[in-house]
């Protein structure tokens, strides 16, 4: 009886290898891997027909046609109305069925072998700067990228004004995919942004006297203009700030007047006073308080120093000869002392420069 069972089943495998010998020959063959001898990389800008993956795939030297990658789609009737545009990474000798499966959409509406691609902005001084740098990592551009925060439907919906939504974008290293857009970026920098200001430093906030993220912000984008190299001091230079605006009394940053001109003073160290009586609503040397928004989007270690100042009194600061670190002063009369001893090292250096 053993014996008829097993001769039974032998017969049944035998018949199903028959039947499907073209579909299991398929599954063995060489061609219906790739044929690519290194990992390739593909950027799909938008989401492709059969023809046109099927094409670049091809072009790209992962495929030699399209005959086998045809007969695939068609037996395991995949929708190729679901493949996704992304960045993928195809490895060599990649198999058939692994390769078309990898760009059908999955529930999260990207291809089940999509990658991220690295997002980084630092070093960004304004929204326009930052996309740019983003354009560069993302399928949407920087010009999109623009518009689209500057929306009102955009301002009105996370709450901002155009001068404060600076405030929104933290810089740092992410992973986004390729085919995000604006409104998909702009959605995860905001959840970025709201993880940061939880109830520690909303608390923080409220204890150095400032009344929203975006004051916080503007004061670390003006720490951070007039030292970018010496951490150390932001501390200070924050609670100095901060000092002068409990005070009532007018910030007088350079870099705020600065931001005025825009690409005008960029490289330029003799800064005289018809540059600082420009009328802009930035300029604390003519207004009180602080500007209307930031003037530089700031690492979130600055605004830390923010929330976390140091315990001075200081209410001036001028550079220290060399220009990478700066003397505080608590009163007028020390102030211009240490204005003296900068003026004197700069024409010297301005002597020594032009000899």
């Amino acid at each position: 009886m053993f014996k008829k069972v097993v001769i039974a089943l032998f017969l049944l495998l035998l018949t199903v290898v028959y039947v499907k010998r073209d579909k299991i020959k398929l599954l063995f063959a060489e061609d219906t891997r790739t044929v690519n001898k290194t990992e390739v990389k593909l950027l799909l800008r938008q989401d492709p027909s059969f023809e046109e993956l099927a094409n670049v795939l091809i072009e790209k030297g992962i495929l030699t046609n399209k005959k086998h990658f045809e007969e695939f789609v068609n037996d395991n009737q995949i929708d190729t109305n679901k493949f996704a545009a992304g960045k993928y990474i195809i490895l060599s000798k990649t198999q058939l069925g692994s390769l078309v499966k990898g760009f059908v959409k999955g529930l999260n509406g990207h291809g089940s072998a999509e990658v991220k691609v690295n997002v980084v902005f630092n070093n960004c001084p304004t929204i326009e700067a930052m996309c740019k740098n983003i354009g560069q990592c993302i399928l949407a551009d920087s010009a999109e990228l623009a518009s689209y925060i500057f929306s009102q439907e955009t301002l009105n919906k996370y709450h901002f004004t155009k001068e404060q939504i600076p405030a929104m974008f933290l810089p740092k290293d992410c992973e986004m995919y390729f085919d995000t857009d604006a409104e998909t970026f702009v959605a995860y920098m905001s959840r970025e942004f709201k993880s940061f200001w939880n109830t520690e430093r909303m608390r923080k906030m409220k204890i150095i006297g400032l009344k929203s993220p975006s004051e916080v912000s503007t004061i670390a984008s003006i720490v951070y203009s007039e030292q970018s190299k010496d951490n150390g001091e932001w501390p200070t230079i924050a609670k100095l700030y901060l000092n002068r605006v409990q005070k009532r009394m007018k910030l007088e940053s350079d870099p705020t007047f600065k931001f005025c001109w825009g690409d005008e003073l960029k490289g330029v160290e003799d800064l005289r006073y018809r540059h600082r009586d420009i009328d802009c609503p930035y300029n604390t040397y003519h207004i009180v308080g602080l500007p209307p928004g930031p003037i530089y989007i700031s690492p979130s270690n600055v605004l830390e120093a923010v929330l976390n100042p140091s315990n001075v009194s200081y209410l001036f600061m001028m550079a220290k000869p060399g220009g990478q670190a700066h003397n505080f002063a608590v009163t007028n009369r020390e102030h211009e002392r240490n204005v003296a001893v900068y003026r004197k090292w700069f024409r010297e250096y301005k002597r020594n420069k032009n000899t």
